[in-house]
């Protein structure tokens, strides 16, 4: 196969609809993490209806931080899919999500069991697998533009046009559970998606054995691990800061800047139209100009959204955090799901996963001491801000430029 050619096993109409179906399962990936933004402040209600405000965010994101333990359990999945295909995998990270929503709709009158619940759900939306079957099925030179689209029809705002209305009309709990049919219209879909070539390639190689934990990460070679330390430091700081961001976006101007919850959802929803607006230029940008300056762009573009939010609560300000963030995450979500060898890929960005979920631990810890410090929340965005200059310092390992490159060009390289 020359660079740049799509394998003739996949045609054009089976790629656009992979990406439609992986688009869906980010879609729910993006609603039940984002959904939050509006939630927390009924769930703070609810459980510290008497307690000052400052008080109840410092105390829920300590909790938080602690059960985001369970997040690292996310590294199962990666491995599963490595082991047992990609369309098993993504049926598996569908019902990691699916179930737990449902949960919390029933089984949550008890703050510590609705962590619990929390915990498991977001463990699901930490995989990104569904960007792994686009990249492997994709053609090099538009890879980025393909996984983007998935992207970008993940964060449509749907979360941030219905889930206030589902939420102010059946309870905070409901703008959790309605993903759970989400979940049974993802399993008709997925069962006409197939495990890609270079999936099935490798199987033939083990002579169809399955893929034990232990031996997938004896796999891992020097450079693999060289690409897992660069991807770990990048996500790590994107999840401690936008994990800041969609928890205590709300709070900040519904409480400090005394903003009403209509006024907020008008911000709010202009923040979600921003994130496809990003993901398309973004996708763009990953093909034509290359991987290493979106990241440049979108960690400096970052960084000085949260300082002018924090410096003068502007919504502009927090707009373009929300731009320039999905920015660094469109490369996130590309580059991780092409540096790896096709054996190990969904393994190796399971470690990474893994790894930079320590971002909700850290980040809610941090967020809790951050919100004792600064009762007017200035100081917690520029915080927010400084993290976001820590993803250039992986630059400095230089790593390879996958503009144009096929897979198999990748591995080589590297």
């Amino acid at each position: 196969m020359e660079s740049g050619e799509q394998s003739p096993k996949v045609s054009k109409n089976y790629l656009i609809f992979l990406v439609l179906v992986m688009g869906l399962v980010s879609s729910m990936d993006t609603w039940l993490s984002m959904i939050e933004t509006k939630a927390i402040p009924s769930i703070l209600d609810e459980w510290w209806p008497a307690i000052a405000d400052e008080v109840a965010r410092s105390e829920f994101a300590t909790l938080q931080g602690i059960f985001g333990i369970i997040v690292f359990g996310v590294f199962f999945i990666g491995w599963y899919a490595d082991a047992y295909g990609r369309r098993k995998g993504m049926m598996l990270l569908v019902l990691i999500m699916g179930v737990p929503a449902l949960m919390i709709v029933f089984l949550t009158a008890d703050l510590y069991v609705f962590l619990l619940i929390y915990s498991i759900l977001i463990m699901g939306t930490t995989s990104n697998l569904w960007e792994i079957p686009i990249s492997e099925e994709a053609p090099a030179k538009t890879r980025g533009m393909y996984g983007s689209a998935a992207f970008l029809i993940g964060v449509i705002p749907l979360w941030a046009i219905l889930g206030p209305t589902i939420i102010d009309s059946y309870g905070w709990r409901m703008g959790y559970g309605v993903m759970f049919f989400m979940m049974i219209v993802l399993f008709m879909l997925l069962y006409f998606i197939k495990d890609p070539q270079r999936w099935k390639d490798t199987e033939k190689a083990r002579d169809k054995k399955r893929l034990g934990i232990m031996e997938a990460l004896r796999k891992l070679r020097p450079e693999d691990r060289k690409y897992i330390v660069i991807a770990t430091l990048v996500y790590l700081t994107w999840t401690i800061s936008f994990k800041m961001a969609t928890t205590f976006g709300g709070e900040f101007f519904t409480g400090p800047l005394g903003l009403t919850d209509t006024e907020f959802n008008s911000i709010l929803t202009i923040a979600g139209l921003l994130l496809p607006v990003s993901a398309l230029i973004s996708g763009i940008m990953l093909d034509k100009i290359g991987r290493k300056i979106v990241l440049i762009l979108g960690s400096l573009g970052s960084t000085i959204c949260y300082l002018g939010l924090g410096l003068t609560g502007m919504p502009t300000f927090y707009w373009g955090m929300y731009f320039f963030m999905s920015m660094v995450l469109a490369w996130i979500y590309v580059y991780l799901a092409e540096i790896f060898p096709t054996e190990v890929r969904a393994t190796s960005v399971g470690v990474c996963v893994t790894g930079a979920r320590l971002g909700y631990v850290v980040g809610p810890l941090l967020s809790g001491v951050l919100l004792a410090m600064f009762a007017d929340m200035a100081g917690f965005w520029i915080v927010g801000g400084l993290l976001m200059l820590i993803p250039l310092v992986a630059l400095a390992a230089k790593p390879l430029e996958t503009r144009g490159k096929t897979l198999e060009e990748i591995e080589v390289e590297r």
